[in-house]
This record gives structure tokens, sequence and C-alpha cells, in this order.
């Protein structure tokens, strides 16, 4: 008979975040699902580890039936220890989610959602983060439970490259208005950044980052594009940063 399917299951909102519990939910019919992920909120971590305060790891006992632990750390910790001290072996995918607000273009690259998956996919496991565009804790999760569902199934089913990462984003849409998973690639778009400056009772000066996401690309095969319109959009992403098209104009033009 064969093995059953090993996922794992880590996000970077919490151990106790709704997006966390609909996830597992989408994905607990392809196999033994195994949890481990912060807990507290970890968002905007980026790929951040911890090396100068010792990790912390407990089970509990919040999902039904489920094997899931909370860690001390980062999203990236958490698979790190699930790894290392947990799994008996690679799992065969990690999904990380389901984020609360998007990661398209841009916020990849700061989302904890997302490093968790990518240090995954850096140990080989094929992985995929997802993210809902509804920023609402109590969201409806439906539309992106069988987002998860279909994009995880597709996973399992499919032999895929060593470093396999995915970022899937879900509209805020209904059911009845959404039209699909669109394959895209990632916007050209950026967050304009500002701090507010404001003041404590004390007197003292302190800052609240402040932003206004702007979308440069004009594409129709971009995510921000896809999502605009209602569809859900993966993107495949890579975290070789080699910017290789340069690197052969420097090598053809520079000498030293």
């Amino acid at each position: 008979m064969a093995e059953e399917k090993i996922i794992l299951v880590t996000n970077d909102d919490g151990v106790t975040a709704p997006g966390i519990r609909a996830l597992i939910e989408a994905v607990s019919p392809l196999g033994r699902v195994v949890v481990v992920a912060p807990d507290s909120p970890q968002s905007g971590q980026g790929h951040a580890i911890t090396i100068g305060t010792p990790l912390r790891l407990e089970p509990v006992t919040i999902f039904e039936g489920i094997e899931a632990w909370q860690c001390s750390g980062t999203p990236v910790d958490c698979v790190k220890l699930a790894r290392a001290r947990i799994l008996h072996r690679l799992p065969d995918i990690c999904v990380s989610g389901i984020n609360h607000g998007a990661n398209h273009s841009i916020n990849v690259i700061y989302s904890g959602t997302m490093s968790a998956a990518m240090e995954a996919a850096i140990e080989g496991v094929p992985s995929v983060g997802f993210s809902s565009l509804d920023y609402s804790y109590e969201q409806n999760f439906v539309l992106s439970k069988k987002v998860a569902f279909a994009v995880a199934k597709k996973m399992l089913e499919t032999a895929l490259p060593v470093g396999t990462l995915f970022n899937v984003n879900i509209p805020a849409a209904t059911e009845e208005d959404f039209k699909g998973i669109r394959v895209a690639r990632q916007a050209d778009a950026k967050w304009v950044e500002a701090f507010d400056e404001r003041r404590d009772p004390r007197g003292k000066k302190y800052y609240w980052l402040t932003g206004e996401f702007v979308n440069r690309d004009k594409g129709e095969d971009t995510d921000v594009w896809a999502l605009a319109n209602n569809y859900a959009s993966l993107v495949p992403v890579q975290f070789d940063l080699t910017n290789h098209k340069l690197k052969k104009q420097i090598e053809a033009e520079w000498t030293f």
C-alpha cells in the first residue's frame, strides 16, 4: 500500500487564527496533517529566524484529531523545528496560511506566510502560501478553502521539481463572482511608505508606518490584475534572487 501523504501546515498569524483552521479543514481529506505554527501573530517577519533566545515547542489540542504544535519563534522557525524534531521524514507538501490579507506582488518579500513556505521549499518540499484579500478576522473562508484544496490536490498529484514554491492569493469575492484560478506573474508594484509622527503623553516622539500600495504594472497577466478581476492568482516563486539578465551584461561589459 502507498504510504499516507504527510501535509505540514503552518502560518504567520498564529496557531489560533481562523485562517489556519480553515486551511486544516481544506487539506485534511488529502492526507495526514501535522500543524506547527507560531504561538502568537508573526505577520511581516519575512524570513527571520530566532538565534538569540531559546525556542519553545509545545503540543496543542485545539484541532480535533490533528497533531498540532505551537512554537515561540517565527514562521521559519516553525518549519525548521517541524523538520528537525517532529516529522520522521520530509512532508509531501507544506501549506502555509490562510493569511488574513494580501501577499501579492512585492508583499511576498515581507510575508511570514510565504517565508514559512519558502523555508520548506529550500528543504526540498513542494510548498505553497495561501492568502485572502479579505482582511476581516471573521471572514468567510468557504472560497479560500476550495482554492486551497484544489491547489494542494494538484501538488500532491504532480511530480514537481525540487524547490517548487507557489504564492496563491484569493480575491474577496463571492462564490458566484469567482472566476477560477489563474496562473500569473508577480506584478511590478510597491508600497509608497511614510511614517506618521506622533507624541506620547510624555511628549516623546514615536512613529507609525503608513503607506499606499501603488501598482505600476498594467499587464493583464499579473497577480494584481487577476485578483482585481475576481480570479485567484497562482504565482510560481523562486528563491534564487540572481538577476541573470544583468549578470550576462556585467560579464560582457565590465572588467576588473
